[in-house]
């Protein structure tokens, strides 16, 4: 009986995790024809707008995807969002950070992603207008390169989103925050958001990469001012918004158990 049992619990998170990235890729082709009629309207449109317009179908495409997850989420802190572009940094807890952040931040993002993602048919046509950044890791021009590029896409209006950790936590404790963030946006000279993200390896990571139901929090923190991105050196910065992110994650930790 038990083992009937977990073959039956095996079946279902399997079927899961097929149900949820089948509605991805089943998705992905209807989609072009979207993708032609929202390119059509780029110069017409201002660029606020363009963002707006562009950032519908990818938020669709996530609200999708964590609807057959059967997760719960939380969105705080709304108040917190500036007007006009912005660097996000967040925590990166999962594979579902992304999906999680662009379902629920009302504010059009791009983001840095690896190089290999440029491959995909479809997909990368859709983050090259959400101005996406690629970085091949293995490349150090191309990692300089990147930052010009997220800097260049700020100055033009569009806000990214970075993660600082550069790799997975899988809900393990932050680690150390990389400076190029903060490189980036003394240059582009915008306002730093930071954001906690707490639960979204519990949908992946820690299921041995199979889909359950979790409950996940995301909490827009109070901005980092372009004025004391000025007063204060990279190293306080960067110290200032890894204690942030840590405190209200560690907060929601011990208040979810």
């Amino acid at each position: 009986m038990f083992i009937w049992f977990m073959k039956e619990r095996l079946v279902n998170k399997l079927f899961s995790s097929l149900r949820t990235f089948g509605f991805l890729f089943g998705y992905l082709p209807v989609s072009l024809l979207k993708y032609k009629k929202i390119k059509e309207q780029k110069n017409i449109l201002s660029t606020e707008q363009y963002d707006q317009l562009v950032h519908n179908v990818p938020k669709l495409w996530a609200s999708g995807i964590l609807k057959r997850t059967k997760s719960q989420f939380t969105l705080e802190g709304e108040e917190y969002l500036p007007s006009g572009p912005v660097l996000f940094i967040a925590n990166h807890e999962g594979n579902f950070d992304i999906p999680s952040l662009l379902a629920y931040i009302p504010k059009p993002f791009g983001f840095i992603s690896k190089i290999e993602v440029k491959k995909l048919p479809i997909i990368s046509k859709w983050m090259e207008e959400m101005n996406c950044v690629f970085i091949d890791r293995s490349n150090r021009k191309s990692a300089y390169k990147s930052i010009e590029d997220t800097a260049t896409h700020l100055q033009n209006g569009h806000s990214i989103l970075i993660f600082p950790e550069g790799t997975r936590s899988k809900g393990k404790e932050i680690g150390i925050f990389k400076s190029g963030f903060v490189r980036i946006a003394k240059q582009a000279r915008v306002p730093i958001v930071p954001i906690a993200i707490y639960g979204t390896s519990k949908i992946m990571e820690k299921n041995n990469n199979k889909i359950c139901p979790a409950n996940v929090q995301i909490s827009i923190l109070p901005t980092y001012t372009i004025e004391s991105i000025d007063q204060n050196d990279t190293k306080k910065i960067i110290e200032d918004l890894h204690t942030s992110i840590a405190r209200k994650i560690e907060m929601i930790r011990t208040t979810s158990k």
